[in-house]
């Protein structure tokens, strides 16, 4: 039964806007569900949103913002992602466990291993059915998010800072990560219109739920 969703990919990806859209769509399918995000989406983690994504790269340790991360996540489980689940609702998280493995893994060096050890107790098994990474060229990803910040007051985040062979070592580790669980990830190409990226993503999650017998009146 899919009941759990994440959406993925680098920075830049476009995964905001395209959460926002999918998010319009179920709620005009009459959906119960619950949107929510990592990190920042619990009263401890708006706190540690603030040290993670403010600042520059160096303003925290790997391992510092590995532990920081992990908090986060295991509050942002109990306190938002299993309760939903519990009420039979549709939980759709932008970023959960495979950023830790393509960031801190991929992007900073860190064992994944041992990240997948530290996922585990930290989401305590509470594991999506279906992950959608949304991949972009790296070069395309700075230059969005280049021109957002251009439209932006807020700074520039400490991953954006890290610059393109971070960004690379990341993009490379989100779509080695889909190919390795080829039956919950599934990798959707940015290059098109936002509402073309917009219809792949809703078909992958209708077909899905189509496929669990859920609904049958599919748009």
């Amino acid at each position: 039964m899919l009941r759990f969703v994440t959406i993925e990919g680098g920075d830049g990806s476009g995964k905001s806007r395209q959460i926002e859209l999918l998010d319009e769509y179920l709620d005009a399918r009459g959906e119960p569900r619950v949107l929510t995000r990592e990190p920042g989406d619990t009263p401890l983690g708006k706190k540690l949103r603030r040290l993670l994504v403010e600042g520059r790269p160096e303003s925290l340790s790997d391992e510092t913002e590995l532990f920081l991360i992990l908090a986060d996540r295991a509050q942002h489980v109990r306190e938002v992602i299993r309760p939903a689940l519990e009420q039979g609702k549709l939980v759709v998280s932008d970023r959960y466990a495979d950023s830790t493995l393509a960031y801190q893994g991929y992007g900073r060096g860190m064992d994944l291993e041992l990240l997948r050890g530290l996922n585990r107790v930290a989401t305590g098994g509470t594991m999506p059915e279906l992950t959608i990474v949304l991949d972009c060229p790296v070069e395309v990803a700075l230059a969005r998010a280049a021109d957002r910040g251009s439209r932006s007051t807020a700074p520039e985040s400490r991953f954006e800072a890290e610059g393109a062979a971070f960004q690379r070592r990341v993009r490379d580790g989100f779509l080695e990560l889909a190919a390795a669980e080829p039956s919950r990830c599934v990798v959707v190409q940015t290059d098109g219109s936002v509402m073309e990226v917009q219809e792949k993503m809703r078909r992958i999650i209708d077909e899905r739920l189509h496929a669990d017998g859920e609904r049958r009146d599919v748009r």
